[in-house]
């Protein structure tokens, strides 16, 4: 378990921060870049929360702690290192992906088919989803930026994928089910 007893390190002072398995690397480095997205990622599900209540918010919860494990695995860029290490790295597994397809489904089922696109919008909890989203996208395009020069674990690009699909559900469940989703009318304003 991690034990943070102090906060500031100065370590990181010159623009350089330390990976897990100990390399250190700039700050704007690819890899720092992916995981610090998906940082941003999880503070906008923490917005969102403030939103949600029963099951929508306990959903939200383990996407959370799935965005922290996320992290985890994209901040310890050596794919082959012994799982009987003293700190085998956490890496994203399939099951992670296949819960969200399933919840994905789910509520899914209980929506109408789209004629049309959405703007973000409707509730307050679908607004924040939506922001979600599109965070969610760009956290996707860095990690797959970063697969094209090193090593990443293909379920977390998966999962960001799936991850952005089921903010986008949720937004729709957030709107009474589809019922107050803001719809785009193409050339509206002109």
């Amino acid at each position: 378990m991690v034990v943070l007893s102090k906060i500031y390190t100065k370590t990181g002072d010159a623009g350089e921060t330390a990976l897990g398995n100990g390399a250190r690397v700039a700050k704007h480095s690819l890899r720092v870049s992916a995981y610090g997205t998906v940082d941003e990622t999880n503070a906008a599900v923490g917005m969102a929360r403030l939103h949600a209540a029963g099951d929508m918010d306990a959903a939200l919860q383990r996407i959370s702690n799935d965005l922290f494990d996320l992290g985890a695995d994209l901040c310890t860029p050596d794919m082959h290192l012994d799982a009987t290490a003293a700190y085998p790295p956490l890496r994203m597994i399939a099951g992670q992906v296949a819960r969200l397809e399933s919840e994905i489904d789910a509520m899914n089922a209980r929506l109408t088919p789209l004629r049309s696109f959405i703007l973000p919008g409707g509730s307050p909890l679908a607004a924040h989803l939506h922001l979600c989203r599109t965070v969610c996208r760009r956290a996707e395009r860095g990690v797959v930026e970063l697969a094209t020069m090193e090593e990443v674990n293909p379920e977390a690009v998966k999962y960001l994928n799936r991850l952005s699909d089921w903010f986008f559900v949720a937004g729709r469940i957030a709107n009474k089910d589809g019922a107050d989703d803001v719809l785009w009318v193409p050339g509206l304003t002109r």
